[in-house]
């Protein structure tokens, strides 16, 4: 298995253009809340829906293991940023008031952050990292937060 840095620097190979960097910080955490929106919208039978009783919080933690394997550091940084996720969402789905109102408003912040991805990488002329390897999903979020790191002089 690479190593983190390994990974975040193959990633950062494809994201050098100043462009699709300013893309890639609107975009990708905008992924990644819809992507636990998605699973937050998942019903769980009859059961009422909490911020730690949902579907979205069962996700969140298979990712924290992948990013705790990688990095215990890094892995401190996405427990809070997890936690934003599934209380942005949470209030999204009080607001909305069900499983497929939840899920559409995801279905419209992953369509429109997709879509001005692909224009950030044709921006820069290469393609998006995980089309060669699924895990640069993950390690998407990961890069963005390495220069959160770097900048409060934290280690990862």
């Amino acid at each position: 298995m690479r190593s983190l840095q390994q990974l975040l620097d193959t990633y950062g190979e494809s994201h050098i253009n100043k462009t699709n960097k300013a893309i890639h910080w609107i975009c990708v955490p905008a992924i990644f809340f819809s992507i636990v929106g998605f699973f937050y919208a998942i019903p769980i039978g009859n059961l009422d829906k909490t911020i730690w009783f949902n579907v979205g919080s069962v996700a969140m933690i298979l990712v924290l293991i992948y990013y705790f394997v990688l990095s215990k550091p890094m892995s401190m940084g996405f427990i809070l940023w997890g936690l934003i996720c599934l209380w942005g969402n949470s209030q999204i789905y009080k607001i909305v008031g069900s499983n497929g109102k939840l899920a559409l408003v995801s279905l419209v912040i992953f369509a429109v952050a997709w879509v001005f991805q692909f224009i950030g990488h044709k921006i820069e002329g290469k393609k998006p990292s995980f089309l060669e390897d699924i895990q640069f999903l993950l390690i998407g979020p990961a890069w963005l937060m390495s220069f959160i790191y770097k900048k409060l002089g934290i280690r990862y």
